[in-house]
């Protein structure tokens, strides 16, 4: 359950990376996010698995990596199809201070239909037969399973909620916390600017994230030097002046993106304004040289003629897109 989370946790963000949307109903926090999160990513895993991108070039790949035996008997113990089973993911992180090595507090949530007793009674079972890494631990009343990596990361915590939603989380009290806010019905009393970032986003699109920077940039520094083949000292000076990122994803025939960057105000937009557009101008003729150097990176000069920047009062706008024909170039450049 918890080795299933984690990997379409990294899914989630790999497609984030990608992605975008126009706005339409718009997206409500879920209810079992902790009041203190500040980083935000809903998944539609659904709706990204019915894509024709995903269909035409990784389902295939998808459905081989979950036959593969390690996989299929932890499903089958699981009685779990994600590929039909789960819809959305939601990812939170909280305290996070982005150029510190602290690890970040998390809760993954995944929504679907579950068979709940069975679940349960795996994880139990693993419990009692590979207690090294897998413990049935308590806070309180509240009873839940303890994973410990082989790679000596910190432990992971998770529980099934009831028969459509699993969580996980790094520290116990979050599990214990989301089991309480399914138990009162509640909306999530997240902190207002984030929860605003989160309604105004599309509820339909492949992915959103959103999260809150004000104060978190103030200590990141970025790669320098003469050993770069672009220089990132403009963009590393308005980086401070970052307070809020949104990200929205669709994916469907194509792949667009869309981002807003809240800026403390109107100066700074400029500035960050000028600073994107200064990287792309940078970036333009590197990918025109790695396009004439293999083929199969021809597609990565259309692709940054897509991007586009604006900005409006203290918001900056990038947009791009990625055609599926380029994917299918970028996958199969001899077609």
């Amino acid at each position: 359950m918890t080795r299933l989370s984690r990997t379409l946790l990294g899914a989630a963000l790999v497609v984030g990376a990608l992605a975008s949307a126009p706005t339409a109903r718009a997206a409500e926090p879920d209810k079992l996010l902790p009041p203190e999160s500040d980083l935000v990513a809903i998944v539609n895993l659904k709706q990204i698995l019915d894509s024709e991108i995903v269909k035409k070039y990784a389902l295939e790949q998808i459905k081989q990596t979950l036959d593969g035996q390690d996989a299929k008997k932890l499903l089958t113990d699981l009685g779990l199809d994600p590929l039909k089973d789960v819809d959305t993911i939601v990812a939170a992180s909280m305290e996070t201070k982005f150029g510190n090595q602290a690890e970040a507090k998390y809760i993954l949530i995944v929504h679907g239909t579950f068979d709940a007793e069975k679940m349960y009674k795996t994880a139990e079972a693993a419990a009692k037969t590979n207690g090294d890494k897998f413990q049935m631990v308590k806070d309180g009343a509240t009873v839940m399973f303890k994973v410990q990596p082989d790679n000596g990361q910190p432990p992971m915590y998770a529980t099934v909620v009831n028969d459509k939603t699993v969580v996980a989380a790094s520290e116990k009290k979050l599990i214990t916390a989301a089991l309480a806010a399914d138990a009162a019905s509640k909306p999530a009393p997240l902190k207002k600017e984030l929860a605003d970032l989160i309604q105004r986003a599309d509820a339909k699109a492949s992915v959103v994230a959103v999260s809150l920077l004000k104060g978190k940039l103030d200590e990141v520094k970025l790669p320098g030097g003469g050993n770069l083949p672009v220089k990132l000292d403009k963009f590393e000076k308005v980086l401070p002046a970052m307070e809020a990122v949104t990200v929205t994803v669709k994916i469907g025939a194509d792949i667009n993106l869309d981002v807003v960057i809240g800026m403390k105000d109107e100066d700074a937009a400029n500035d960050m304004r000028n600073a994107l557009d200064d990287l792309m101008k940078q970036v333009k003729p590197l990918a025109q040289f790695a396009g004439a150097a293999d083929p199969r990176l021809k597609p990565l000069t259309g692709i940054l003629e897509s991007v586009k920047t604006g900005s409006k009062n203290k918001d900056v706008t990038v947009s791009g897109k990625v055609a599926g024909a380029d994917i299918g170039k970028i996958i199969n450049p001899e077609n």
